[in-house]
């Protein structure tokens, strides 16, 4: 929606100004292309140069088309210590917060809206369903037009769901199953098509491994994600590595998307320099590409207005701010975005998982005795030193990453709450919610195991053939 001319222009972040100054571009461009009359075209060109003065008093640079300020993110939490920031882009996240980054500051840095109780309560009544404890708990905090999408589907106008996962290994932890256990709720309530990127290029890009071993861990990532219960009819998952080569569509808007940014606004949001292979320049352009119906037009029968919504980690937000920027020039809708936290290391919120460090995460591959010992020996505890201390002042759930995982997994709000309640106030011990955390992480991945089990080579083939869902476009 575009400002008001009195709209307080001081209260906007600078990525909100960008997005506005881009949307009077816009609009000053539709006036001019219909023939609108002069005068309303001076006022929408006046409005723009307001906007743009207003951009470059907050930021100290011009408005450049397509380059928002830049997305490497640091955050203070409150102290003028370089070491006291946060760091977030779309490859690395970092904080020495032992409660973690600090989500807050990150909308207003992003530019993003927070999920509130009324957007919540208005989810709820779109689908007559109790909303995901995800959404209860905070977990997915942030949003772009969520009420844009709800608006389409009171008004009985389709949209569809893209989410993606990056096979860097082959083991996935269960730290990866978040967006997809939210993605398959979401699908489930909303009755939409799912498609799944998986982005093996991208790994081989940034990885040290060949395109062969990239594309056999997207299949094996696959597996994992197909366990996860989605249904074969409404889901579609592809590589990268071998769906460009299938669809003229993918292709088509990944060359629409790369000629609408250039170098310089790559490096500009993404932080590429010189030395980076022209791979990971042209990358985010097949990232993009998927938020638009017409790169998967045996679904939507080639139809290009259908709104995508993106369920992701917010240090994703990077590559869709670009296609939002992009979406509108080569007339597209803009997609819409759900944002989640971050998942924890067991060593703590502060520290980063890794596929090459085991103990960092408990991983599907995971066997009871190997989940018993790694929460007992690697979980960051906020409980206190003695038995004494913690009896008298309580441990500290906000840092306790046993009680970080049963918020994410346990999905009875009401032991929830007795749990960060006993634990508070020093009845309950740092062992006692370890081993609550074990007895809920044990049968969960043990499921997951068995589900796994019965995926087949000829299922992942099923799930990764282009192919009409279940829907009519």
């Amino acid at each position: 929606m575009a400002d008001s001319p009195n709209c307080d222009l001081k209260s906007l972040s600078p990525l909100q100004l960008f997005e506005r100054v881009t949307e009077q571009g816009e609009k000053v461009r539709a006036l001019k292309a219909g023939k609108a009359p002069k005068d309303e075209i001076d006022v929408a060109v006046r409005r723009l140069l307001s906007l743009k003065l207003s951009y470059k008093t907050a930021t100290g640079q011009d408005y450049q088309a397509g380059l928002p300020p830049k997305d490497l993110v640091l955050i203070n939490n409150g102290t003028t210590k370089e070491e006291d920031e946060d760091l977030v882009d779309p490859w690395n996240v970092q904080t020495s917060n032992a409660k973690g980054v600090d989500y807050d500051k990150l909308i207003v840095r992003f530019g993003s809206s927070k999920i509130d109780t009324d957007l919540i309560n208005r989810i709820e009544r779109a689908t007559g369903q109790k909303p995901h404890h995800f959404l209860r708990r905070g977990i997915f905090f942030s949003h772009r037009d969520m009420d844009q999408v709800l608006d389409a589907y009171e008004n009985k106008k389709p949209f569809y769901l893209y989410t993606g996962r990056g096979p860097s290994s082959q083991a996935m932890h269960v730290g990866h199953l978040i967006p997809f256990m939210f993605t398959k709720w979401l699908q489930e309530v909303f009755d939409v098509p799912l498609v799944i990127q998986l982005t093996d290029d991208e790994k081989y890009l940034w990885k040290d491994m060949t395109v062969e071993k990239a594309y056999e861990y997207a299949r094996e990532n696959a597996k994992d994600i197909i366990a996860c219960g989605f249904d074969v009819n409404k889901t579609f998952i592809f590589s990268d590595l071998d769906y460009l080569g299938k669809s003229a569509g993918f292709y088509k808007n990944i060359v629409k998307v790369q000629k609408h940014v250039t170098f310089n606004q790559v490096k500009g949001i993404f932080g590429f320099t010189d030395s980076d292979c022209i791979g990971k320049i042209s990358f985010p352009a097949i990232q993009a590409a998927p938020s638009f119906s017409s790169s998967f037009p045996q679904i939507f029968n080639g139809k290009e207005n259908i709104q995508c919504l993106i369920p992701c980690a917010i240090d994703q937000d990077p590559y869709f701010r670009m296609t939002r920027d992009v979406a509108p020039r080569i007339g597209q809708p803009k997609p819409a975005l759900l944002h989640s936290v971050f998942f924890p290391a067991l060593q703590g919120a502060q520290t980063k998982m890794s596929a090459s460090d085991p103990n960092s995460s408990i991983f599907l591959t995971d066997t009871p005795k190997q989940i018993k010992t790694k929460i007992n020996k690697h979980a960051f505890s906020g409980g206190r030193d003695t038995i004494e201390e913690h009896r008298k002042y309580g441990g500290n759930c906000d840092v306790d990453v046993s009680f970080m995982y049963l918020t994410f997994f346990l999905e009875d709000d009401d032991r929830l709450e007795q749990l960060k309640q006993a634990y508070t106030s020093g009845e309950l011990l740092t062992g006692e919610l370890k081993k609550v955390l074990i007895e809920t992480m044990q049968p969960l991945v043990a499921a997951h195991q068995e589900r796994r089990k019965q995926v087949t080579d000829e299922i992942v083939k099923q799930f990764m053939t282009p192919r009409k869902l279940a829907f009519e476009f």
